[in-house]
């Protein structure tokens, strides 16, 4: 194992990001860094965001000079410079500072998100017409088709980690995992997400699966895919064998939501299922499925699935109906009634997330993530394992 070299860009940049942690509940994704600093963090008063956008401007001016240059090769130099650009359009927005939304997701996670045309989805809303059996509105269809593949709470752990251990026998055997490395699985309510990876160091995980509303079949090897293997478990848990223990690269010991790491983050994580189960994944997982009784065609699943793909977007432009536009709450979650095709629970959910002070932009790490990282690893698994495993940047996939 490496020794951790200090250095006072790391540092800072560790403090920089455990501050803002302190006005924004869950900026701080994760953090397994030394323990010394961020009881020193927590033992300040709450720094006021106008210092906070004072140590992010001083720590962008001392990165372009070229502080700590013996240590910090241009690599991470690029990679640090980018996240900290995140951080200070963190602090200028909690400092009162005006920023357009599509501005405000471009400096936080290198990416800026579009308004997409209805028109594809009305077009995704005639594909699935055709591929749902029966007649009558498409909506309608659609809502009870999902509905009806709901897994009853007492069936949903047996589900999960099933699909948890035949999923983490794939990533061992095409990715490799740490010695050691372990998810812990438990049910969670009362939360604007599907599900939550809690990284907590050493090598361990502990994923969280929403109950507030039923989890779907259609929807279950997804989770468990994006948010262990080979997803965030797994890029957590490489990096800290990797990046960390190996390398002493102490930055990878913080994951901040508002930066670019976590776009790269969910864009290899929605990745992951077709990974590790092929790109059409739903025979894998009728498999597993069906001992439990559970209702699971996979045919039909993965003709909705090809004819829905587009619809992930609807939330995009919810979220720029919302930030960009002003519009009202109900008329957004009455836009994705619509174009997503969501019943109103559902819907109403998808806002709640949307509204979130920690995750009002966070939408784009999806809808954006997710092609960049396809169309970077275009079925190489080296490349996948490539994002699992070093510090890269959203342009140095649009430039592969």
């Amino acid at each position: 194992m490496a020794e951790a070299v200090s250095t006072p860009i790391v540092d800072r940049y560790l403090e920089l990001g455990l501050r803002l942690g302190r006005h924004v509940d869950g900026f701080v994704d994760a953090y397994y860094g030394p323990a010394a600093l961020a009881a020193a963090v927590d033992a300040e008063p709450v720094a006021p965001p106008e210092r906070l956008e004072a140590d992010a401007a001083a720590l962008l001016a001392d990165l372009d000079a070229g502080v700590d240059a013996d240590v910090l090769d241009a690599g991470r130099r690029r990679w640090l410079r980018a996240q900290v650009v995140g951080l200070h359009t963190s602090a200028r927005k909690l400092a009162g500072e005006p920023i357009g939304y599509a501005d405000e997701v471009e400096l936080c996670y290198g990416v800026r998100p579009t308004f997409r045309d209805e028109d594809g989805f009305a077009a995704a809303h005639r594909r699935l017409d055709e591929a749902l059996p029966g007649s009558g509105d498409v909506r309608d269809r659609v809502i009870a088709w999902r509905e009806a593949q709901a897994i009853p709470v007492e069936k949903l752990e047996p589900a999960l980690r099933s699909l948890a251990d035949d999923f983490r026998e794939r990533t061992q055997r095409h990715f490799g995992l740490p010695e050691g490395e372990h998810v812990t699985w438990e049910l969670a309510h009362d939360q604007p997400w599907s599900g939550f990876n809690y990284y907590e160091g050493g090598l361990r995980s502990r994923v969280a699966i929403n109950t507030d509303l039923p989890v779907l079949s259609t929807s279950i090897a997804h989770l468990v895919a994006h948010e262990a293997y080979p997803g965030h478990h797994t890029e957590h848990s490489r990096k800290e064998a990797g990046l960390v223990r190996t390398r002493g690269w102490q930055e990878e010991t913080i994951f901040l939501v508002g930066t670019p790491q976590c776009l790269l983050a969910e864009g290899l994580a929605d990745l992951a299922l077709e990974v590790v189960a092929g790109a059409e994944p739903e025979a894998v997982v009728a498999e597993h499925l069906r001992p439990l009784g559970l209702t699971y065609d996979p045919e039909v699943v993965a003709a909705v699935r090809v004819a829905s793909e587009s619809l992930d977007a609807v939330r995009a432009n919810a979220a720029w109906l919302l930030h960009a536009d002003g519009r009202p709450v109900d008329d957004v979650v009455a836009y994705l009634e619509r174009w997503g095709l969501q019943p109103r629970a559902r819907a109403e959910k998808s806002v709640q997330f949307l509204t979130s002070d920690t995750w009002r932009a966070y939408i784009s790490c999806y809808v954006e993530g997710l092609p960049l990282c396809r169309g970077y690893v275009q079925g190489d698994p080296a490349r996948f394992a490539t994002l699992l495993t070093e510090q890269l940047v959203p342009a140095d996939l649009a430039a592969a």
